[in-house]
């Protein structure tokens, strides 16, 4: 259900901005982690000094690309805790003292009030250590309470569908921020839907996005599967987008190649464009189909109509009417051709 409507305390008294001034926390790395969060920032925001908040999170969520450009954002924050496996360097907020280093970072930034979208008792500490007054969190463990101002405190979900989304709702709900769960959504950058379209321009429509990205191997659907996948679509007469980062690159090539060479026009490597780029492709696709990664997050958040291959693991829940499921004892039971029905079907 997409929540409407402003919440109380969302505007300054007689002129003059009393609201605190505000950085919420994202205690997840994954590009899709964060579009989860999205909807629940922009209500701590409004009511935050000046309708906006600091967002502090990984450099690995491509907050800039994703966000940025919303006018909720006041800055971003890097906490640079786990960078991603290839790039080979540590964080510098790795460890404890790298929790210190943080909050001692945020000192500088005087603000009032700290909305730690977490779990772990760590966050707390830098907050503590950022000298903020008001230190807002779940409150699942007792530790982490006695670091935090106050409550309301939340139980942690432990239901079948992935906890993230889930627990972010619930914090939400008990801070009066909203009353029920408010589906993604996202923002598309004008700029980047303009190059967007100049690029797909002469591929065949309708187009459909294979995710084909994952950020862990039992995420990964493969190679094979990709490749049969692409070639079903393509044979229809329709175009395909092969979405992930630069890590993918290889990747797709190999689709390519794996394509009857009459079929390869119709299917764009997409691997080298930017986050804000995938966001605005997103937006012009008749489907998303993929592995479990940020991409399909993107994609129904920007309400493409998206399956993404689960195999057996917990379900998504967070947007039932444009992120469906595809769920089998394993990965490897999901065929290619299946999906591809399930494609052409949206045509």
């Amino acid at each position: 259900m997409l929540q409407t409507g402003t919440p109380p305390g969302t505007e300054p008294s007689m002129g003059v901005d009393t609201r605190p001034r505000t950085a919420v926390m994202l205690q997840w790395v994954g590009m899709g982690d964060l579009v989860w969060h999205v909807p629940y920032f922009r209500r701590v925001a409004l009511t935050s000094f000046g309708g906006q908040a600091s967002l502090i999170a990984s450099p690995t969520v491509f907050a800039q690309q994703l966000v940025g450009h919303e006018p909720w954002v006041g800055d971003i924050i890097d906490f640079d805790r786990h960078p991603r496996r290839h790039e080979g360097r540590q964080g510098r907020h790795r460890g404890v003292l790298g929790l210190f280093r943080m909050g001692f970072e945020l000192r500088e930034k005087r603000f009032d009030r700290i909305v730690l979208f977490t779990n772990y008792t760590n966050r707390s500490l830098v907050a503590v250590a950022a000298q903020i007054p008001e230190r807002l969190g779940y409150g699942t463990r007792w530790l982490q309470r006695r670091l935090l101002t106050h409550g309301p405190w939340i139980e942690r979900y432990t239901g079948p569908a992935v906890g993230a989304y889930e627990d972010a709702t619930m914090f939400a709900i008990a801070h009066g921020w909203c009353d029920a769960p408010i589906v993604p959504n996202l923002v598309v950058r004008a700029e980047a839907l303009a190059r967007v379209r100049a690029r797909v321009q002469g591929l065949p429509q309708p187009l459909h996005a294979l995710c084909i990205g994952s950020s862990e191997p039992y995420k990964q659907w493969g190679t094979g599967n990709f490749t049969a996948l692409a070639a079903e679509l393509a044979r229809a007469g329709h175009g395909v987008l092969l979405i992930a980062g630069p890590a993918e690159r290889e990747m797709a090539q190999a689709i390519l190649r794996g394509v009857e060479p009459a079929l390869r026009a119709r299917i764009l490597d997409a691997t080298d464009g930017s986050v804000s780029d995938t966001v605005a492709a997103m937006s012009l696709m008749r489907t998303c189909l993929g592995n479990d990664t940020g991409g399909v997050q993107i994609a129904a958040a920007v309400g493409t109509p998206t399956w993404v291959m689960l195999g057996p693991r917990p379900r998504l829940e967070h947007d039932p009417g444009k992120l469906h499921m595809l769920t089998a004892p394993s990965l490897a039971d999901i065929q290619p051709g299946d999906v591809a029905r399930i494609a052409l079907a949206q045509a």
